[in-house]
Protein backbone atom coordinates (compact mmCIF):
# COMPACT_ATOMS: atom_id res chain seq x y z
CA UNK A 1 0.00 0.00 0.00
CA UNK A 2 1.10 3.49 -0.96
CA UNK A 3 -0.56 6.96 -0.21
CA UNK A 4 -2.64 7.76 -3.38
CA UNK A 5 -1.51 9.86 -5.71
CA UNK A 6 -2.79 13.79 -5.42
CA UNK A 7 -5.86 13.31 -7.92
CA UNK A 8 -8.64 15.39 -9.76
CA UNK A 9 -11.85 14.38 -8.13
CA UNK A 10 -15.49 13.87 -9.73
CA UNK A 11 -17.60 16.63 -9.81
CA UNK A 12 -20.51 16.03 -6.66
CA UNK A 13 -23.00 17.06 -9.40
CA UNK A 14 -21.85 16.63 -12.57
CA UNK A 15 -18.20 14.71 -14.08
CA UNK A 16 -15.39 17.67 -13.70
CA UNK A 17 -13.33 18.83 -12.47
CA UNK A 18 -12.26 20.39 -16.18
CA UNK A 19 -13.04 23.71 -16.89
CA UNK A 20 -17.02 24.36 -16.95
CA UNK A 21 -18.04 23.66 -21.52
CA UNK A 22 -19.52 26.26 -22.99
CA UNK A 23 -22.21 25.37 -25.36
CA UNK A 24 -21.79 27.40 -28.28
CA UNK A 25 -24.55 29.53 -29.91
CA UNK A 26 -24.73 27.41 -33.21
CA UNK A 27 -24.91 24.49 -31.00
CA UNK A 28 -28.09 25.51 -29.12
CA UNK A 29 -29.94 26.54 -32.04
CA UNK A 30 -29.41 23.62 -34.02
CA UNK A 31 -30.74 21.76 -30.84
CA UNK A 32 -33.81 24.00 -30.47
CA UNK A 33 -34.12 23.11 -33.97
CA UNK A 34 -33.96 19.22 -33.80
CA UNK A 35 -35.87 18.58 -30.33
CA UNK A 36 -38.14 21.79 -29.58
CA UNK A 37 -36.09 22.66 -26.63
CA UNK A 38 -36.59 25.34 -24.93
CA UNK A 39 -33.26 26.77 -23.31
CA UNK A 40 -32.95 27.64 -19.84
CA UNK A 41 -30.74 27.98 -16.94
CA UNK A 42 -30.86 24.65 -14.69
CA UNK A 43 -27.95 24.97 -12.63
CA UNK A 44 -27.24 22.30 -9.74
CA UNK A 45 -27.72 23.65 -5.98
CA UNK A 46 -24.79 24.00 -4.33
CA UNK A 47 -23.86 20.70 -1.76
CA UNK A 48 -21.91 22.36 0.27
CA UNK A 49 -25.18 23.67 2.16
CA UNK A 50 -27.20 20.98 2.06
CA UNK A 51 -27.22 18.96 5.37
CA UNK A 52 -26.54 15.61 5.66
CA UNK A 53 -28.40 12.89 7.85
CA UNK A 54 -26.32 11.87 10.85
CA UNK A 55 -24.38 8.52 10.35
CA UNK A 56 -26.32 5.84 11.47
CA UNK A 57 -22.78 3.50 12.38
CA UNK A 58 -22.56 2.43 15.83
CA UNK A 59 -19.94 3.63 18.13
CA UNK A 60 -18.84 0.07 18.25
CA UNK A 61 -18.31 -0.97 14.81
CA UNK A 62 -16.66 2.35 14.73
CA UNK A 63 -14.36 2.02 17.20
CA UNK A 64 -13.41 -1.58 15.68
CA UNK A 65 -12.86 -0.18 12.32
CA UNK A 66 -10.70 2.91 13.76
CA UNK A 67 -8.69 -0.56 15.21
CA UNK A 68 -7.87 -2.64 11.72
CA UNK A 69 -7.48 0.83 9.37
CA UNK A 70 -6.58 3.16 11.68
CA UNK A 71 -8.26 6.78 12.52
CA UNK A 72 -7.67 8.78 9.69
CA UNK A 73 -9.15 5.47 7.46
CA UNK A 74 -12.66 5.73 8.90
CA UNK A 75 -14.09 9.39 8.26
CA UNK A 76 -17.76 9.91 8.80
CA UNK A 77 -17.69 13.85 7.61
CA UNK A 78 -19.91 15.19 5.29
CA UNK A 79 -18.16 15.74 2.10
CA UNK A 80 -15.84 12.06 2.31
CA UNK A 81 -19.68 10.54 2.38
CA UNK A 82 -20.82 12.51 -0.56
CA UNK A 83 -18.63 11.70 -2.30
CA UNK A 84 -18.52 8.48 -2.32
CA UNK A 85 -22.15 8.16 -2.21
CA UNK A 86 -23.64 7.95 -5.77
CA UNK A 87 -22.11 7.14 -9.45
CA UNK A 88 -22.69 9.43 -12.52
CA UNK A 89 -26.02 8.16 -13.93
CA UNK A 90 -28.23 10.93 -15.19
CA UNK A 91 -30.81 9.82 -12.26
CA UNK A 92 -27.65 9.71 -10.04
CA UNK A 93 -27.16 13.89 -11.59
CA UNK A 94 -30.34 14.82 -11.61
CA UNK A 95 -31.48 13.55 -7.47
CA UNK A 96 -28.03 15.55 -6.56
CA UNK A 97 -28.13 18.84 -9.01
CA UNK A 98 -31.29 19.07 -7.19
CA UNK A 99 -30.22 18.55 -3.59
CA UNK A 100 -31.12 15.30 -2.50
CA UNK A 101 -28.53 13.57 -0.79
CA UNK A 102 -29.87 11.04 0.49
CA UNK A 103 -28.90 7.49 0.77
CA UNK A 104 -25.37 8.38 1.69
CA UNK A 105 -22.57 5.66 3.29
CA UNK A 106 -22.62 6.03 7.05
CA UNK A 107 -18.84 5.89 6.83
CA UNK A 108 -16.09 5.90 4.41
CA UNK A 109 -12.94 3.03 5.00
CA UNK A 110 -10.10 3.15 3.40
CA UNK A 111 -7.83 -0.44 4.35
CA UNK A 112 -4.75 -0.17 2.78
CA UNK A 113 -4.17 -4.33 2.62
CA UNK A 114 -5.80 -7.40 2.17
CA UNK A 115 -6.01 -8.43 5.01
CA UNK A 116 -7.50 -5.18 6.55
CA UNK A 117 -10.42 -5.82 3.70
CA UNK A 118 -10.89 -9.33 5.22
CA UNK A 119 -10.84 -8.26 8.94
CA UNK A 120 -13.39 -5.54 7.71
CA UNK A 121 -15.77 -7.09 5.96
CA UNK A 122 -15.61 -9.62 8.71
CA UNK A 123 -16.28 -6.75 11.39
CA UNK A 124 -19.46 -5.49 9.12
CA UNK A 125 -20.92 -8.83 8.70
CA UNK A 126 -20.80 -9.30 12.73
CA UNK A 127 -22.13 -6.34 12.74
CA UNK A 128 -24.80 -6.26 9.84
CA UNK A 129 -23.14 -3.43 8.54
CA UNK A 130 -23.79 -3.12 4.42
CA UNK A 131 -20.25 -2.96 2.19
CA UNK A 132 -20.47 -1.15 -0.88
CA UNK A 133 -17.07 -1.22 -2.85
CA UNK A 134 -16.23 2.81 -4.37
CA UNK A 135 -13.23 2.91 -7.02
CA UNK A 136 -13.48 5.75 -9.18
CA UNK A 137 -17.61 6.63 -8.50
CA UNK A 138 -18.09 6.68 -12.31
CA UNK A 139 -21.12 4.14 -12.34
CA UNK A 140 -23.36 4.79 -14.66
CA UNK A 141 -26.02 1.77 -13.96
CA UNK A 142 -26.99 3.08 -9.74
CA UNK A 143 -23.90 0.94 -8.80
CA UNK A 144 -23.15 2.93 -5.29
CA UNK A 145 -26.52 4.07 -4.89
CA UNK A 146 -27.81 0.94 -3.11
CA UNK A 147 -27.35 1.98 0.83
CA UNK A 148 -27.80 -0.45 3.31
CA UNK A 149 -30.76 -2.72 2.20
CA UNK A 150 -32.11 -4.62 5.08
CA UNK A 151 -29.04 -3.93 6.88
CA UNK A 152 -28.17 -1.52 10.08
CA UNK A 153 -25.90 0.59 8.29
CA UNK A 154 -23.97 1.07 4.90
CA UNK A 155 -20.24 2.11 4.51
CA UNK A 156 -18.07 2.43 1.27
CA UNK A 157 -15.02 0.91 1.37
CA UNK A 158 -12.66 2.87 -0.69
CA UNK A 159 -10.00 0.90 -1.79
CA UNK A 160 -7.80 3.87 -2.76
CA UNK A 161 -4.92 2.75 -0.65
CA UNK A 162 -4.51 -0.08 -2.89
CA UNK A 163 -2.80 1.48 -5.56
CA UNK A 164 0.20 -0.73 -5.22
CA UNK A 165 2.14 -2.46 -8.27
CA UNK A 166 3.18 -5.52 -6.95
CA UNK A 167 4.71 -7.30 -9.55
CA UNK A 168 5.76 -7.15 -13.38
CA UNK A 169 6.28 -10.45 -15.52
CA UNK A 170 8.15 -8.69 -18.62
CA UNK A 171 8.95 -11.85 -20.03
CA UNK A 172 5.16 -13.44 -19.49
CA UNK A 173 3.64 -10.04 -20.47
CA UNK A 174 1.49 -10.00 -16.94
CA UNK A 175 1.43 -7.85 -14.06
CA UNK A 176 -0.01 -7.80 -10.63
CA UNK A 177 -1.59 -4.47 -9.12
CA UNK A 178 -3.91 -3.39 -6.46
CA UNK A 179 -7.92 -2.31 -7.70
CA UNK A 180 -6.93 1.48 -6.57
CA UNK A 181 -4.93 2.33 -9.47
CA UNK A 182 -6.85 4.48 -11.55
CA UNK A 183 -6.59 4.01 -15.57
CA UNK A 184 -3.86 6.78 -15.87
CA UNK A 185 -2.05 6.18 -13.34
CA UNK A 186 -1.55 2.35 -14.22
CA UNK A 187 -1.02 3.66 -17.87
CA UNK A 188 1.93 5.83 -16.64
CA UNK A 189 3.63 3.38 -14.70
CA UNK A 190 3.52 0.47 -17.80
CA UNK A 191 4.91 2.71 -19.66
CA UNK A 192 8.23 3.16 -18.13
CA UNK A 193 8.36 -0.68 -18.57
CA UNK A 194 7.35 0.00 -22.42
CA UNK A 195 3.94 -1.65 -21.69
CA UNK A 196 0.84 -1.10 -21.74
CA UNK A 197 -2.87 -2.34 -20.86
CA UNK A 198 -5.06 -0.53 -24.09
CA UNK A 199 -7.86 -0.20 -22.01
CA UNK A 200 -9.18 3.33 -22.53
CA UNK A 201 -13.20 3.14 -21.95
CA UNK A 202 -14.58 6.56 -21.94
CA UNK A 203 -14.33 6.86 -17.73
CA UNK A 204 -10.47 6.10 -17.93
CA UNK A 205 -9.40 9.23 -16.17
CA UNK A 206 -11.66 8.42 -12.92
CA UNK A 207 -12.11 4.21 -12.97
CA UNK A 208 -9.99 2.15 -11.60
CA UNK A 209 -8.33 -1.57 -12.46
CA UNK A 210 -11.40 -2.92 -9.59
CA UNK A 211 -13.70 -1.22 -11.30
CA UNK A 212 -13.03 -2.58 -14.59
CA UNK A 213 -13.42 -5.96 -13.31
CA UNK A 214 -16.58 -6.09 -11.14
CA UNK A 215 -18.41 -4.43 -14.41
CA UNK A 216 -16.66 -6.44 -17.64
CA UNK A 217 -15.87 -2.98 -18.64
CA UNK A 218 -15.21 -2.10 -22.06
CA UNK A 219 -12.31 0.09 -23.86
CA UNK A 220 -12.88 2.38 -26.38
CA UNK A 221 -9.56 0.02 -28.24
CA UNK A 222 -11.77 -3.65 -27.48
CA UNK A 223 -11.23 -4.55 -31.38
CA UNK A 224 -7.52 -4.64 -31.39
CA UNK A 225 -6.72 -5.26 -27.33
CA UNK A 226 -9.83 -7.15 -26.10
CA UNK A 227 -12.87 -6.68 -23.73
CA UNK A 228 -11.25 -6.06 -19.73
CA UNK A 229 -12.19 -9.79 -19.03
CA UNK A 230 -10.84 -10.92 -21.86
CA UNK A 231 -7.16 -8.83 -20.13
CA UNK A 232 -7.78 -10.59 -16.67
CA UNK A 233 -5.37 -13.37 -16.11
CA UNK A 234 -6.22 -13.64 -11.96
CA UNK A 235 -8.05 -11.73 -9.33
CA UNK A 236 -7.80 -11.94 -5.31
CA UNK A 237 -11.18 -11.49 -3.79
CA UNK A 238 -11.94 -10.69 0.44
CA UNK A 239 -14.84 -12.04 1.05
CA UNK A 240 -16.90 -12.63 4.43
CA UNK A 241 -15.93 -16.42 4.20
CA UNK A 242 -12.35 -16.00 3.43
CA UNK A 243 -10.16 -14.88 0.58
CA UNK A 244 -11.22 -16.28 -2.79
CA UNK A 245 -8.08 -16.75 -5.52
CA UNK A 246 -9.23 -17.15 -8.93
CA UNK A 247 -7.61 -17.33 -12.27
CA UNK A 248 -3.80 -19.08 -12.85
CA UNK A 249 -2.16 -17.93 -16.34
CA UNK A 250 -2.35 -18.53 -19.17
CA UNK A 251 -5.13 -20.73 -19.54
CA UNK A 252 -6.57 -23.86 -17.24
CA UNK A 253 -8.97 -26.52 -18.29
CA UNK A 254 -9.60 -27.58 -14.13
CA UNK A 255 -13.19 -27.25 -13.68
CA UNK A 256 -15.18 -24.26 -14.91
CA UNK A 257 -13.79 -20.96 -15.07
CA UNK A 258 -14.76 -19.30 -11.42
CA UNK A 259 -12.74 -16.24 -12.72
CA UNK A 260 -15.60 -15.26 -14.84
CA UNK A 261 -18.39 -15.41 -11.28
CA UNK A 262 -15.92 -12.82 -9.70
CA UNK A 263 -16.00 -10.45 -13.56
CA UNK A 264 -18.54 -8.33 -13.48
CA UNK A 265 -20.17 -9.42 -10.02
CA UNK A 266 -20.07 -5.88 -8.92
CA UNK A 267 -19.02 -6.23 -5.09
CA UNK A 268 -22.19 -8.94 -4.30
CA UNK A 269 -19.53 -11.33 -3.86
CA UNK A 270 -16.76 -9.60 -2.12
CA UNK A 271 -14.04 -6.90 -2.70
CA UNK A 272 -11.21 -7.25 -5.28
CA UNK A 273 -8.03 -6.65 -3.47
CA UNK A 274 -5.56 -7.86 -6.78
CA UNK A 275 -5.47 -8.35 -10.28
CA UNK A 276 -3.20 -10.21 -12.32
CA UNK A 277 -3.35 -8.47 -15.74
CA UNK A 278 -2.11 -9.55 -19.19
CA UNK A 279 -0.47 -6.15 -21.08
CA UNK A 280 1.24 -6.07 -24.38
CA UNK A 281 4.03 -3.91 -25.23
CA UNK A 282 3.25 -0.26 -26.05
CA UNK A 283 2.67 0.59 -30.01
CA UNK A 284 5.19 2.11 -31.98
CA UNK A 285 2.78 3.85 -33.40
CA UNK A 286 -0.47 5.66 -33.41
CA UNK A 287 -2.74 5.50 -37.15
CA UNK A 288 -6.05 6.80 -36.45
CA UNK A 289 -8.21 8.36 -39.60
CA UNK A 290 -11.91 8.84 -40.78
CA UNK A 291 -14.30 7.17 -43.13
CA UNK A 292 -17.82 7.89 -44.41
CA UNK A 293 -20.28 5.81 -45.65
CA UNK A 294 -23.58 7.06 -47.21
CA UNK A 295 -25.75 4.68 -45.11
CA UNK A 296 -25.85 2.76 -41.41
CA UNK A 297 -27.06 -0.33 -43.51
CA UNK A 298 -23.76 0.20 -45.42
CA UNK A 299 -21.75 0.89 -42.81
CA UNK A 300 -22.62 -2.03 -40.44
CA UNK A 301 -22.31 -4.28 -43.50
CA UNK A 302 -18.85 -3.20 -43.89
CA UNK A 303 -18.15 -3.69 -40.27
CA UNK A 304 -18.96 -7.32 -40.18
CA UNK A 305 -16.77 -7.76 -43.24
CA UNK A 306 -13.89 -6.16 -41.65
CA UNK A 307 -14.72 -8.93 -38.60
CA UNK A 308 -15.23 -11.91 -40.51
CA UNK A 309 -11.66 -11.03 -42.75
CA UNK A 310 -9.76 -10.72 -39.45
CA UNK A 311 -9.08 -6.92 -40.38
CA UNK A 312 -10.32 -4.90 -37.42
CA UNK A 313 -8.54 -1.93 -36.52
CA UNK A 314 -7.83 -2.00 -32.76
CA UNK A 315 -10.60 1.28 -32.87
CA UNK A 316 -13.26 0.81 -34.61
CA UNK A 317 -16.18 3.51 -33.92
CA UNK A 318 -19.05 3.89 -36.56
CA UNK A 319 -21.78 6.79 -35.58
CA UNK A 320 -25.49 6.62 -36.79
CA UNK A 321 -26.31 9.56 -39.69
CA UNK A 322 -27.66 11.35 -35.97
CA UNK A 323 -24.78 11.19 -34.11
CA UNK A 324 -22.60 12.27 -37.06
CA UNK A 325 -24.21 15.23 -37.54
CA UNK A 326 -24.50 16.14 -33.77
CA UNK A 327 -20.37 15.84 -33.59
CA UNK A 328 -20.21 17.72 -36.23
CA UNK A 329 -22.57 21.01 -34.80
CA UNK A 330 -21.50 20.46 -31.17
CA UNK A 331 -17.88 20.63 -32.31
CA UNK A 332 -18.31 24.42 -33.87
CA UNK A 333 -15.26 24.47 -35.22
CA UNK A 334 -13.59 25.58 -38.30
CA UNK A 335 -12.18 21.77 -39.00
CA UNK A 336 -15.79 20.60 -37.89
CA UNK A 337 -17.15 23.08 -40.48
CA UNK A 338 -14.24 21.86 -43.07
CA UNK A 339 -15.87 18.33 -42.65
CA UNK A 340 -19.32 19.15 -42.96
CA UNK A 341 -18.38 20.67 -46.33
CA UNK A 342 -16.21 17.43 -47.60
CA UNK A 343 -18.96 15.63 -47.12
CA UNK A 344 -21.35 17.24 -48.79
CA UNK A 345 -18.89 17.53 -51.15
CA UNK A 346 -18.51 13.40 -51.64
CA UNK A 347 -21.81 13.14 -51.65
CA UNK A 348 -22.28 12.11 -48.12
CA UNK A 349 -24.20 15.11 -46.48
CA UNK A 350 -26.28 12.64 -44.34
CA UNK A 351 -23.84 10.17 -44.36
CA UNK A 352 -21.85 7.92 -40.91
CA UNK A 353 -18.86 8.47 -39.90
CA UNK A 354 -16.24 6.01 -38.42
CA UNK A 355 -13.27 6.45 -37.08
CA UNK A 356 -10.50 3.40 -37.16
CA UNK A 357 -7.07 3.32 -35.64
CA UNK A 358 -4.73 1.13 -35.69
CA UNK A 359 -1.65 0.53 -33.08
CA UNK A 360 1.67 -1.24 -33.46
CA UNK A 361 4.70 -1.74 -34.91
CA UNK A 362 5.15 0.44 -38.44
CA UNK A 363 5.18 -2.10 -40.61
CA UNK A 364 2.28 -4.23 -39.13
CA UNK A 365 0.08 -1.16 -39.04
CA UNK A 366 1.16 -0.33 -42.29
CA UNK A 367 -0.08 -3.66 -43.61
CA UNK A 368 -3.78 -4.14 -41.69
CA UNK A 369 -4.15 -0.71 -42.65
CA UNK A 370 -3.70 -1.07 -46.57
CA UNK A 371 -5.72 -4.47 -45.95
CA UNK A 372 -8.54 -2.66 -44.33
CA UNK A 373 -8.79 0.31 -46.51
CA UNK A 374 -9.10 -1.74 -49.40
CA UNK A 375 -12.26 -3.98 -48.03
CA UNK A 376 -13.63 -0.55 -47.02
CA UNK A 377 -13.15 1.02 -50.58
CA UNK A 378 -14.73 -2.16 -51.48
CA UNK A 379 -17.78 -1.53 -49.18
CA UNK A 380 -17.84 1.69 -50.85
CA UNK A 381 -16.85 3.78 -48.13
CA UNK A 382 -14.48 7.15 -48.86
CA UNK A 383 -11.84 8.27 -46.86
CA UNK A 384 -11.21 11.55 -45.11
CA UNK A 385 -8.28 11.55 -43.75
CA UNK A 386 -6.25 11.74 -40.49
CA UNK A 387 -7.10 15.03 -38.91
CA UNK A 388 -10.98 14.19 -37.97
CA UNK A 389 -9.06 10.77 -36.52
CA UNK A 390 -6.96 12.42 -34.34
CA UNK A 391 -9.12 14.88 -33.47
CA UNK A 392 -11.57 11.87 -32.31
CA UNK A 393 -7.95 10.60 -30.38
CA UNK A 394 -7.36 13.84 -28.57
CA UNK A 395 -11.11 14.41 -27.25
CA UNK A 396 -12.11 11.28 -26.87
CA UNK A 397 -12.75 11.44 -22.96
CA UNK A 398 -15.05 14.96 -23.55
CA UNK A 399 -18.26 13.30 -24.03
CA UNK A 400 -19.24 13.85 -19.69
CA UNK A 401 -18.12 17.47 -19.50
CA UNK A 402 -20.89 18.19 -22.31
CA UNK A 403 -23.32 16.78 -20.72
CA UNK A 404 -22.53 18.40 -17.60
CA UNK A 405 -23.14 21.75 -19.72
CA UNK A 406 -26.35 20.57 -21.08
CA UNK A 407 -27.80 19.71 -18.06
CA UNK A 408 -27.06 23.05 -17.39
CA UNK A 409 -29.54 24.43 -19.32
CA UNK A 410 -32.28 22.40 -19.08
CA UNK A 411 -31.72 19.30 -21.33
CA UNK A 412 -32.11 15.36 -20.51
CA UNK A 413 -28.94 13.62 -21.34
CA UNK A 414 -28.19 10.10 -20.92
CA UNK A 415 -27.04 6.63 -22.25
CA UNK A 416 -27.96 3.16 -22.78
CA UNK A 417 -25.96 0.31 -24.52
CA UNK A 418 -26.41 -3.19 -25.79
CA UNK A 419 -25.63 -5.34 -28.21
CA UNK A 420 -27.05 -8.27 -31.19
CA UNK A 421 -25.93 -10.33 -33.27
CA UNK A 422 -25.24 -8.83 -37.07
CA UNK A 423 -28.77 -10.69 -38.19
CA UNK A 424 -30.58 -8.96 -35.45
CA UNK A 425 -28.56 -5.57 -35.06
CA UNK A 426 -30.84 -3.65 -37.12
CA UNK A 427 -33.62 -4.96 -35.45
CA UNK A 428 -32.37 -3.83 -32.45
CA UNK A 429 -31.41 -0.67 -33.08
CA UNK A 430 -34.73 0.06 -34.80
CA UNK A 431 -36.75 -1.18 -31.89
CA UNK A 432 -35.07 0.93 -29.43
CA UNK A 433 -35.15 4.42 -30.94
CA UNK A 434 -39.01 3.79 -31.66
CA UNK A 435 -39.32 3.10 -27.77
CA UNK A 436 -37.10 5.88 -26.95
CA UNK A 437 -38.83 8.66 -29.23
CA UNK A 438 -42.21 7.14 -28.30
CA UNK A 439 -41.69 7.85 -24.72
CA UNK A 440 -39.80 11.29 -24.84
CA UNK A 441 -41.86 13.08 -27.68
CA UNK A 442 -44.58 15.24 -26.39
CA UNK A 443 -46.88 17.78 -28.76
CA UNK A 444 -44.24 20.59 -28.78
CA UNK A 445 -41.00 18.78 -28.64
CA UNK A 446 -39.00 15.46 -30.08
CA UNK A 447 -35.54 13.83 -28.89
CA UNK A 448 -32.79 13.51 -30.64
CA UNK A 449 -31.74 9.78 -30.33
CA UNK A 450 -28.08 9.13 -31.51
CA UNK A 451 -26.41 5.72 -31.80
CA UNK A 452 -22.78 4.70 -32.15
CA UNK A 453 -21.12 0.84 -32.02
CA UNK A 454 -17.36 0.72 -30.91
CA UNK A 455 -17.19 -2.93 -30.06
CA UNK A 456 -16.91 -5.20 -33.17
CA UNK A 457 -17.10 -9.35 -33.48
CA UNK A 458 -17.41 -12.04 -36.03
CA UNK A 459 -20.70 -12.59 -34.41
CA UNK A 460 -22.45 -9.01 -33.74
CA UNK A 461 -21.90 -5.49 -32.28
CA UNK A 462 -22.88 -3.26 -29.47
CA UNK A 463 -24.96 -0.53 -30.00
CA UNK A 464 -25.02 2.83 -27.69
CA UNK A 465 -27.19 4.83 -27.56
CA UNK A 466 -27.13 8.95 -26.62
CA UNK A 467 -30.85 10.84 -25.79
CA UNK A 468 -31.00 14.79 -25.79
CA UNK A 469 -34.41 15.57 -25.01
CA UNK A 470 -35.82 18.58 -23.37
CA UNK A 471 -36.19 17.72 -19.80
CA UNK A 472 -39.61 17.68 -17.66
CA UNK A 473 -38.60 20.00 -14.98
CA UNK A 474 -41.46 18.79 -12.67
CA UNK A 475 -40.39 15.08 -13.01
CA UNK A 476 -37.35 14.63 -14.60
CA UNK A 477 -36.62 11.12 -13.08
CA UNK A 478 -39.94 9.80 -13.80
CA UNK A 479 -39.46 11.03 -17.70
CA UNK A 480 -36.24 9.17 -17.93
CA UNK A 481 -37.28 6.10 -16.14
CA UNK A 482 -39.87 5.00 -17.95
CA UNK A 483 -38.34 5.86 -21.53
CA UNK A 484 -35.55 3.67 -20.05
CA UNK A 485 -38.11 0.42 -19.34
CA UNK A 486 -39.69 1.18 -23.05
CA UNK A 487 -36.07 0.84 -24.52
CA UNK A 488 -35.11 -1.87 -22.37
CA UNK A 489 -38.10 -3.98 -22.84
CA UNK A 490 -38.08 -2.96 -26.46
CA UNK A 491 -34.23 -4.32 -26.99
CA UNK A 492 -34.63 -7.46 -25.34
CA UNK A 493 -37.80 -8.49 -27.52
CA UNK A 494 -35.66 -7.63 -30.74
CA UNK A 495 -32.57 -9.99 -29.67
CA UNK A 496 -30.51 -7.38 -27.76
CA UNK A 497 -28.14 -8.07 -24.45
CA UNK A 498 -29.16 -6.77 -21.42
CA UNK A 499 -25.96 -4.72 -21.13
CA UNK A 500 -22.74 -4.69 -23.06
CA UNK A 501 -20.39 -2.63 -21.07
CA UNK A 502 -22.21 -1.10 -18.36
CA UNK A 503 -22.70 -3.62 -15.70
CA UNK A 504 -26.75 -4.18 -14.12
CA UNK A 505 -26.13 -1.83 -11.15
CA UNK A 506 -29.63 -1.39 -9.46
CA UNK A 507 -30.89 0.10 -12.98
CA UNK A 508 -30.45 -3.19 -14.87
CA UNK A 509 -31.64 -5.37 -12.19
CA UNK A 510 -35.53 -5.99 -12.57
CA UNK A 511 -34.26 -7.61 -15.75
CA UNK A 512 -31.65 -9.93 -15.07
CA UNK A 513 -33.79 -13.14 -15.08
CA UNK A 514 -34.76 -12.06 -18.32
CA UNK A 515 -31.28 -12.37 -19.72
CA UNK A 516 -29.77 -15.30 -17.08
CA UNK A 517 -33.25 -17.13 -16.77
CA UNK A 518 -34.91 -17.89 -13.40
CA UNK A 519 -32.34 -20.53 -12.90
CA UNK A 520 -29.02 -18.64 -13.77
CA UNK A 521 -30.09 -15.75 -10.87
CA UNK A 522 -30.52 -18.93 -8.04
CA UNK A 523 -27.22 -20.02 -9.06
CA UNK A 524 -25.44 -16.29 -8.60
CA UNK A 525 -27.57 -16.65 -5.30
CA UNK A 526 -26.05 -19.65 -4.74
CA UNK A 527 -23.08 -18.63 -4.91
CA UNK A 528 -23.64 -15.23 -3.04
CA UNK A 529 -24.89 -17.06 -0.11
CA UNK A 530 -21.36 -19.37 0.19
CA UNK A 531 -19.18 -16.15 0.14
CA UNK A 532 -20.97 -13.72 1.77
CA UNK A 533 -23.86 -15.73 4.07
CA UNK A 534 -25.47 -12.39 5.72
CA UNK A 535 -25.79 -10.67 2.69
CA UNK A 536 -23.73 -7.44 3.33
CA UNK A 537 -21.57 -7.59 -0.11
CA UNK A 538 -23.28 -4.80 -2.02
CA UNK A 539 -26.59 -5.98 -1.56
CA UNK A 540 -28.83 -3.77 -3.48
CA UNK A 541 -26.90 -4.48 -6.90
CA UNK A 542 -27.43 -6.69 -9.38
CA UNK A 543 -30.08 -8.97 -7.68
CA UNK A 544 -32.18 -5.99 -6.92
CA UNK A 545 -33.16 -4.50 -3.86
CA UNK A 546 -33.74 -7.27 -1.05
Amino acid sequence: MTAPEERAELSLTGWGPADPHELPNAARKWLHRETGWTPRSTPAEALAAVRTAATQLPDSTSAALIEIVGDEQVRTDGPSRLRRGAGRSYLDLIRRRGGDVSGLPDAVVLPGSHDEVLAVLRRCADDDIAVVPFGGGTSVVGGLTGGAGEHRAVVALDVARLNTIDSIDAKSLLVTAGPGLRGPEFESRMARYGLTLGHFPQSYEFATLGGYAATRSAGQASSGYGRFDELVAGVRVATPAGTWQVGRPPASAAGPDLLGLVLGSEGVLGVITELTLRVRPAPEVKHYEGWSFRSLSRALEGMRQLARAELLPDVARLSDVDETRANIVLAASSKANALQALLRARGHGSGCLLIVGWEGGQETVGVRRRAASALLRRCEAVRIGRTVGQSWLSNRYSGPYVRDALLDVGLLVETLETAASWSDLMDVYDATRDALITCLSTPDTKPLVMCHVSHVYPTGASLYFTVLADRADDRPMQQWLLAKRAATDALLSAGGVLTHHHAVGIDHAPWLSREVGDLGVAVLHAVKDRLDPTGICNPCVLFGRP
